[in-house]
């Protein structure tokens, strides 16, 4: 069971694609909040959170990738059921 994605008991789920850039959205406005702070701490704190979203990007845009694959393949997502994998 899936408690956040699009699955066959959760019609009403959220695509990965749009959850990530959710979250990138929240790091983004966090980093906004201590990107003045000069302390090692929050400069490293920063650091990890620039990468963060450069590999959040990265995912976003392979699962943009993934629905487009499937959308071109199987059409928009029924709520029938999976459009592949065991249902």
């Amino acid at each position: 069971m899936t408690h956040f994605l699009m699955s066959d008991v959760k019609p009403d789920g959220m695509k990965l694609e749009d959850i990530l850039s959710a979250i990138r959205r929240d790091i983004l406005y966090r980093c906004t909040k201590i990107m003045e702070d000069s302390r090692p701490e929050a400069k490293h704190v920063l650091e990890n959170n620039i990468e963060i979203l450069s590999l959040l990007s990265d995912a976003i845009k392979l699962a943009e990738d993934s629905t487009h694959t499937l959308d071109k393949a199987f059409g928009t997502r029924n709520v029938d059921g999976p459009r592949i994998g065991d249902g």
